[in-house]
């Protein structure tokens, strides 16, 4: 995981930016200027009220990530489009590949992505694994082109498959299973 800067915008209340430099030099000019608020290190606890994932696909996509009220159009692209999301590859701390995501699990009231299915395992579709991890857990990481996470293989390997094949679907035992195992509090209903 990557070290973060929230910066606060002083023309507009209540808006923040998230950027990888201290310096903030990719945050859009004409809604600053930002003056840096803090510094989020790799290992400290993510209290920001947005998932560590969004934010870091927000840079990714546009070199920042702005969260609060806007009183101006952006051309900036805050959200990334689910297809850009399946389909990339996971890795532990160590830069190994330990899976690849399949789905996102969306909670239909809120439209918030509470949890991931990845994939691994397998050659040609046989044999493929699926299992079930927080969308919270994870971080995108530009060198890797992937998500990176502090879950391990064996933690993947271990948990409960919530959603996978067309045999399991989630129900609330399920989902109380995958709380229980990833520590989880519950967000919302699925």
């Amino acid at each position: 995981m990557r070290t973060y800067y929230v910066f606060q915008s002083k023309a507009e209340p209540g808006l923040r930016g998230f950027a990888e430099s201290s310096t903030g030099e990719a945050l859009p000019a004409d809604l600053g200027p930002w003056a840096l608020a803090q510094q989020i290190g790799p290992d400290e606890e993510w209290n920001q009220g947005i998932s560590r994932a969004v934010v870091a696909a927000g840079i990714l996509e546009n070199g920042f990530y702005l969260s609060g009220p806007v009183n101006r159009a952006t051309s900036s692209h805050p959200v990334i489009e689910s297809d850009r999301v399946e389909g990339t590859a996971v890795y532990d701390l160590h830069a190994r590949q330990i899976g690849t995501i399949k789905r996102l699990l969306i909670e239909k009231v809120s439209g918030r992505v509470l949890y991931v299915d990845v994939t691994f395992g397998g050659f040609f579709g046989l044999g493929v694994h699926h299992h079930t991890i927080p969308w919270d857990k994870l971080s995108y990481d530009k060198e890797l082109e992937g998500y990176r996470t502090d879950v391990t293989e064996a933690q993947v390997q271990g948990a409960p498959a919530f959603y996978g094949d067309d045999t399991v679907w989630p129900d609330r035992r399920r989902e109380q299973e995958m709380r229980d195992y990833w520590h989880d509090v519950p967000r919302g209903p699925i």
